[in-house]
């Protein structure tokens, strides 16, 4: 014979099991890819941002840190290795991210920061609607952008007419004809004749410098959005110090290894937005229906014991202008 009070409260765990398993899976902890070099200022500047947005690592969003640590040929399979962990949304840094990203997956989300025109990158198909699985915030690297980065090292520099420019042609920065023509026209019009010096990979710094000595440059460009030049870049800071070539890098963390100034975006205050563009998507948004931002927050940083070591005195217009100076 059934107990009758047996068989009822069987049939009332059972009520209470579907919904539990229904909401285990509602309350499935979201899985965000990082495609990085290194962990920096710039990536704590995403980790400060899903903060501020609600999110703890551990509880409410797994994190996962995939970083090529100067190996870049090591890109596609870090980024393999997300897709086959099915996260909900990749982050990668730069172009040289986006695209391992973008060869890894045409489905899932991917979400960009330091990338000078995704555009002309052929990332998104416009800025008002990237029409893909990609979106992101654009660190610009148009006309006008470049030329407000040359000023103060024209300003500082007196007389100077010629300007190397260090360009790194590994993919990781601008590897499109329209890039080139920006500083070229950029540094024009300033009036300054801009010597394109590439660069391939770390070996090739040294002759770099070599080559650009050789035409008497007058000061030094260190452009774009490069891994390989953040690796090396207490070498390269080092190597103009040398050259004696007052050198403008496009991150501030180039001055504090020891460079005479940068002018360009807050990297941690990009990252930290596009920690935004995270939430959105986890929340449902398609990455083809965010507009790229762009930057809004920039610096300028100086470095007077390198300007010393060099015989420069910044000017004061220069100085009143700078978001922080290094003694």
């Amino acid at each position: 014979m059934i107990d009758r009070r047996a068989f009822v409260a069987a049939l009332g765990v059972g009520a209470v099991a579907v919904p539990l398993s229904a909401g285990a899976q509602q309350t499935k902890v979201p899985r965000v890819g990082v495609l990085a070099n290194v962990r920096s200022p710039a990536t704590e500047g995403f980790e400060r941002g899903l903060q501020e947005l609600g999110y703890v690592e551990g509880k409410n969003v797994l994190i996962e840190w995939r970083l090529a640590g100067g190996r870049f040929e090591r890109l596609p399979e870090l980024a393999a290795e997300l897709v086959r962990l099915k996260v909900d949304v990749i982050l990668a840094l730069a172009a040289l991210y986006v695209r391992a990203a973008k060869q890894a997956s045409s489905t899932i989300p991917i979400v960009f920061a330091l990338v000078p025109d995704p555009v002309a990158l052929g990332y998104v198909d416009s800025v008002a609607r990237p029409g893909r699985n990609i979106t992101g915030l654009s660190s610009l690297a148009n006309v006008q952008m470049i030329a407000k980065r040359l000023e103060p090292l024209r300003d500082t520099v007196p007389g100077v007419r010629r300007i190397a420019v260090l360009l790194d042609t590994t993919g990781s920065a601008i590897a499109v004809p329209e890039g080139l023509s920006a500083i070229e026209a950029a540094a024009r019009s300033l009036r300054l004749q801009p010597l394109i010096v590439r660069v391939g990979d770390a070996k090739e710094l040294d002759r770099a410098f070599d080559t650009m000595l050789r035409d008497r440059p007058g000061a030094l460009l260190a452009f774009a959005t490069s891994p390989l030049f953040y690796i090396q870049r207490e070498r390269i800071a080092e190597l103009a110090a040398k050259s004696r070539l007052p050198a403008i890098y496009e991150s501030n963390e180039f001055v504090h290894a020891g460079g005479l100034m940068s002018y360009g975006p807050s990297y941690p205050d990009l990252m930290r937005r596009a920690a935004g563009y995270v939430d959105k998507i986890l929340k449902g948004a398609k990455p083809g229906d965010l507009p790229v931002e762009q930057a809004s927050t920039f610096e300028l940083l100086i470095n007077l014991k390198t300007a010393k070591a060099l015989g420069l005195t910044i000017p004061q217009s220069v100085l009143l202008r700078a978001t922080e100076v290094i003694q």
